[in-house]
């Protein structure tokens, strides 16, 4: 009996003095105000480590649909141990919709987490963080979050794992680092496309830890969770990322990830402050054109020849065989043969392009390179398509573009290429390219 109280003392103790070590700060985000996610409304709950004095940026944790996986008291210990930094906890549940009675309407959680577009990234940065910026905590300091790419991490289960994923994929700026648990990489609004689309583009500096089982089939109508899983870490190895899994034979749920979480989290921050590093693809049209380390430079540029410049949907081949135009109601753009008398022939949809959100692309300008490679600029990244018209490589656009029909041109130089914006900004990038030759037929790919 002794023995039991000593015991029941001691847990006693350790959960008053974790309890100790971290602030929870809660608030309820009304529904007002979303441009993201218009009439939703959420609570959200924020952990403030014990070690934060309101002087120093802190890093940021965001964690989806709530607390999970014991994580503030899994904090305090890291961050007391010296194997993660700082950090402040932002904890999120999924938005809902409530009538005027308080019921709920509209369960807003798949189309917030399940789709990979780039929503609830900006979501998180421009309405949810801003509120979180403006909380003091008991102590009275004020809540500061570091904005550096090295210093974000997110996490999030099941379709909070697909959206982690999605989030860190499209702002590597502002998560660096990702880990997904029992994510849902399948067919319920575009998740299965994701590995893909991650073999043609070329790496983010993420650091990434995915978690499946082989019993993980939740809903097989959906299809295979572990498989949609497997499936995207093999392309993420293809694609060089530092990345980690566990696979087990755990259900869908939390149980494995909650055993894991604290080795994962000490591994996610090893090695800060320092960034995590973009990869060396294996994929064979990136790899001979990315430069290591080059990223895009904006400069003012003017060009007195494009006085009232106009996006040009439609282009020809090098040799002036064919030529390739947009065309309103589809993301595929139309191939047309040229005649000898200079007129369109036999036009067929024969340019696939990728999209995120099951919705018509934006497009802007769009050009060949000298190896009869087009390129198109896209809402969804730089889509580079071989001459039979698939995708082979996805070139992320600069920060700074708001609105691709404002790219006009592109150019290719000495081992660079350039986007021409109509709103007088050029943006440069070292990269192994061949311009191409007017009147002369680039070499043949074949068939494929």
């Amino acid at each position: 009996m002794r023995h039991c109280v000593l015991t029941l003392v001691l847990v006693l103790s350790t959960l008053c003095l974790n309890a100790g070590l971290h602030e929870i700060i809660k608030f309820h985000m009304a529904s007002s105000g979303s441009g993201c996610y218009p009439g939703t409304e959420r609570d959200v709950e924020v952990y403030v480590p014990d070690a934060y004095d309101g002087e120093q940026r802190a890093c940021l944790y965001v964690g989806l649909d709530g607390i999970l996986c014991n994580a503030p008291d899994v904090m305090d210990s890291l961050i007391a141990a010296g194997k993660m930094p700082v950090t402040i906890g932002v904890f999120v549940q999924p938005g809902v919709i409530k009538d005027k009675d308080g019921n709920v309407v509209r369960y807003n959680r798949s189309n917030e987490f399940d789709m990979p577009t780039k929503t609830f990234a900006r979501f998180l940065e421009k309405e949810l963080l801003p509120k979180v910026e403006k909380l003091t905590t008991a102590k009275g300091y004020p809540i500061k979050l570091s904005h550096r790419d090295t210093d974000g991490m997110i996490f999030g289960l099941s379709s909070g794992g697909i959206a982690a994923f999605t989030v860190a994929w499209h702002r590597p700026d502002l998560f660096s680092r990702v880990f997904s648990g029992v994510g849902t990489f399948v067919a319920m609004r575009g998740g299965n496309d994701l590995q893909a689309i991650v073999r043609k583009s070329e790496p983010r500096p993420l650091r990434i830890f995915l978690q499946d089982g082989t019993n993980d089939v939740w809903n097989p109508l959906f299809g295979h969770w572990y498989e949609g899983n497997r499936m995207l870490a093999t392309a993420l190895d293809f694609a060089g990322y530092d990345v980690r899994y566990d696979w087990s034979d755990c259900y869908h749920g939390v149980k494995r990830a909650n055993e894991i979480f604290p080795e994962v989290m000490e591994w996610m921050w090893q090695g800060w402050p320092e960034a995590p590093k973009c990869g060396k693809t294996q994929n064979n049209l990136l790899d001979t054109m990315l430069v290591e380390e080059s990223e895009w430079k904006v400069e003012d540029y003017t060009d007195l020849t494009m006085p009232h410049p106009k996006i040009i949907i439609r282009v020809r081949y090098p040799d002036g065989s064919f030529e390739v135009k947009n065309h309103e109601g589809t993301n595929c753009l139309w191939q047309y043969t040229i005649d000898e008398n200079g007129e369109e022939q036999n036009g067929q949809p024969f340019y696939w392009l990728h999209s995120y959100d099951n919705s018509l692309l934006k497009i802007g300008a769009k050009t060949f390179d000298g190896a009869g490679n087009l390129w198109v600029v896209t809402n969804a990244g730089i889509q580079i398509l071989d001459q039979n018209g698939r995708v082979r490589g996805i070139l992320m656009l600069p920060r700074e573009i708001d609105d691709v029909k404002y790219i006009i041109k592109i150019v290719f130089g000495d081992n660079e290429v350039s986007l021409i914006s109509g709103k007088g900004l050029k943006f440069t990038r070292k990269m192994h390219v061949t311009p191409p030759t007017p009147g002369v037929t680039p070499k043949s790919q074949g068939q494929g």
